[in-house]
């Protein structure tokens, strides 16, 4: 019987390798095909990124916000406000130090990756490991085109989705531009501290001078401030900045940019910085005129160039002179106008640091006897002159009965000599006979712009008034009566383009030209023999005191050579300071700054050689009355020829509280050909003396002269 043969038995051992291996196999092949997909998506994601990149020219003209710098009358720079962008520099005018230097310290294999380094990236994952759950950031593997990218397209937010498009980016960047290309895009975006972007801004922010002009030791601590701008910053710490680019110098040695010779040749601890703009009183100038930005242009993003009407030099001199003028725990400030209105200096407190609020242009406070400029304007404009004849005695208005601060009266004064000792009864009577109201609107017309009341103290200063708008009347009095506003803003540039020019109107007559040379007169008497003597100078100077009750204001406001300058000194919260008097500190403060600021102009007299309208002047048939041997003369103009009649001088001291009216200066006023004239020349004997009633009756109008007998009793006619 024949044997059935044995089938051999499976080896199970040996199968087992097999199925693994096709597991294997499977795996190996699931993951190439999924590297291959991600290839796929990297490469679509890559082109398809490329294709929406702007081109070379458009990623240069990208904004990146606005640049203001406002620049002096001179042109030197005062501020820089936002970001801060200098020329753009073409690779080929960028220095090789500066190219070099960059790419030594930034992205040594800049040149051979493809914009994402393998070696950079291998190291900070080696680095991720090692520090792995101690918080450290990883940083160091961005190459410098992964920078453009970000810089450019991307914030930096640190996420792993942020870091994929950043890769994304650079290597379609790679794909585009050249080397060179990306190197200049990054050499001018890049910012380096200091509000500047591109080694342009930061060459002329730390160096003053163009990136076209970089040494080798200026360029090294240029590019040692991307790694940390606010830490290496020169102005913010030179000696870290120093040591910084050392570190550069020695990279660049490293890479073979510079040779050992040229690392130790360069000396960075020699480089001269830029000094840094005056950050103080310049501020309360660039607070105040920036502003107006908004009404003068449309411009948002263009860089600007903000050419304004400062002047540097007057700046530091009105600050030295309030800071060494005003007394301890009292502040000051100072405004200063050229004739057309132009802004050459403004100083809103004694240190901009602590207090940034502006009190040249915000703070409203009483003026004072200054504010008597008004009331003397309107009776000037009524038809009175400086020689005509007022009296200074007690007077009650709607029970109000204002005083004399030295509480003495002077009887019959001229105007002159009124305003000169600021009588302050004088000033209610003038206020009474032209009306409140005239005298507010007098106000209103040179250019107060803040409420004025109309009650009878309102003559002596009781309506708060801005320092910029009081500074702006005395201005207009001193341009002839032509109106003057203050400006600030010369021009504005964008790109070398003008896109703002400033035009000043001097068209708008305040009042006539007579009347402004008639208050001058007034003015210059102030400072020449009343209460301003304080801001004599050497040169012609017409100005007025001021000083509220309890002395909690000082004032002083005034001109010379086309400079109108007002100084006020007080206390912020309004309490009394002792001594402060307008013709104290105030007005030396003035003297001060005015000696210096018009130190190189030419002396200039005032034009006080008034001319009358026709109203005002006696034709010349009735200039000459009386025999030839009657012993009384006159001279072309109708003037008594002669000595004129003796008066008591006055005996109140005047003005504030400050200054005496002397008696042997007082002036005598020149005759006048009135009635009691005529009637001595021919000889009708002098007509008695009746006392002076109080004036409650309004200025007549004197373009219609009364007939001589409307006033029988000749001190009841006006003032003459």
């Amino acid at each position: 019987m024949a044997r059935t043969p044995q089938r051999p038995q499976k080896q199970p051992a040996a199968a087992a390798p097999s199925r693994w291996w096709r597991i294997l196999r499977w795996m190996l092949g699931i993951g190439f095909g999924i590297a291959a997909l991600a290839a796929i998506a990297l490469v679509v994601a890559v082109y398809n990124a490329k294709s929406n990149l702007p081109s070379f020219n458009q990623l240069k003209s990208s904004p990146n916000g606005q640049m203001i710098r406002v620049r002096a009358a001179d042109g030197s720079i005062l501020v820089s406000l936002g970001p801060s962008y200098g020329e753009w520099v073409p690779y080929a005018q960028i220095p090789a130090e500066m190219r070099d230097a960059m790419v030594s310290v930034e992205d040594r294999r800049f040149r051979s990756h493809w914009g994402v380094d393998p070696v950079a990236l291998a190291r900070i994952t080696k680095f991720a490991i090692e520090t792995r759950g101690t918080g450290r950031r990883l940083q160091g593997a961005s190459t410098i085109t992964q920078q453009v990218a970000r810089t450019i397209f991307l914030s930096n937010s640190y996420t792993v989705g942020r870091k994929f498009r950043e890769i994304i980016l650079a290597l379609a960047l790679e794909r585009k531009f050249t080397k060179n290309q990306i190197l200049e895009l990054y050499l001018n975006k890049v910012y380096f501290g200091g509000g500047a972007y591109g080694i342009d801004a930061a060459s002329r922010r730390f160096f003053n001078h163009p990136a076209t002009e970089l040494s080798l030791s200026e360029a090294a601590v240029v590019a040692g401030l991307v790694k940390a701008p606010s830490r290496y910053s020169p102005t913010a710490d030179a000696e870290a900045a120093v040591g910084r680019a050392g570190v550069v110098l020695k990279l660049m040695q490293e890479t073979g940019a510079i040779t050992a010779a040229q690392a130790m040749d360069a000396d960075p601890q020699a480089i001269k910085l830029a000094p840094e703009p005056q950050q103080n009183s310049v501020r309360y100038f660039t607070d105040w005129a920036l502003p107006q930005l908004e009404t003068l242009i449309d411009e948002t993003e263009q860089p600007l160039d903000v050419w304004t009407t400062l002047d540097p030099a007057m700046q530091k001199s009105a600050d030295t002179a309030i800071r060494a003028n005003a007394p301890a725990g009292v502040q000051g400030a100072l405004v200063a106008l050229d004739r057309d209105g132009a802004v050459r200096a403004m100083v809103g407190g004694k240190d901009y640091v602590s207090s940034i609020y502006n009190r040249a242009t915000q703070a409203t406070r009483q003026p004072g006897s200054a504010w008597k400029l008004f009331v003397y304007l309107a009776a000037l404009e009524a038809g009175m002159n400086p020689d005509s004849q007022v009296n200074d005695a007690p007077v009650t208005i709607d029970g109000w009965s204002p005083r004399n601060s030295s509480r003495r009266y002077s009887g019959q004064v001229s105007l002159r000599t009124a305003f000169a000792y600021s009588l302050n009864t004088v000033s209610a009577r003038l206020g009474q006979e032209v009306g409140f109201g005239t005298v507010a609107d007098m106000a209103k017309r040179f250019g107060i712009s803040t409420p004025i009341n109309t009650q009878p103290a309102m003559v002596l200063g009781t309506s708060d008034v801005r320092l910029i708008d009081l500074t702006r009347a005395y201005a207009s009095v001193a341009s002839g009566g032509t109106a003057v506003a203050p400006y600030g803003i010369t021009r504005v540039t964008a790109g070398g383009d003008v896109i703002y020019q400033h035009q000043v109107d001097s068209s708008r007559v305040l009042v006539a030209p007579y009347v402004a040379q008639q208050m001058t007169d007034l003015l210059q008497t102030a400072v020449n023999t009343g209460t301003g003597r304080a801001a004599q100078i050497g040169r012609p100077v017409a100005g007025k005191t001021g000083t509220t009750s309890s002395y909690k204001d000082g004032w002083f406001m005034g001109f010379s050579s086309g400079i109108t300058t007002g100084v006020w000194m007080g206390r912020d919260d309004a309490k009394a300071v002792g001594g402060l008097q307008g013709g104290t500190a105030p007005a030396r403060a003035f003297a001060a700054f005015m000696r210096q600021a018009v130190a190189s102009r030419p002396v200039e007299e005032f034009n006080t050689k008034v001319t009358l309208p026709e109203w005002q002047e006696e034709p010349d048939a009735e200039s000459y009355y009386g025999a030839p041997d009657d012993r009384v003369y006159v001279d072309p103009d109708g003037n008594p020829i002669g000595p004129p009649p003796a008066q008591t001088p006055p005996e109140a001291p005047v003005d504030d509280g400050d200054v005496s009216l002397p008696q042997q200066q007082q002036r005598v006023p020149d005759e006048q050909l009135d009635q009691d004239w005529i009637d001595r020349a021919l000889g009708r004997g002098q007509r008695s003396e009746q006392p002076v009633p109080a004036p409650r009756r309004p200025l007549p109008d004197r373009r219609q002269p009364p007939p001589a007998d409307r006033y029988p009793d000749e001190d009841a006619r006006p003032y003459q």
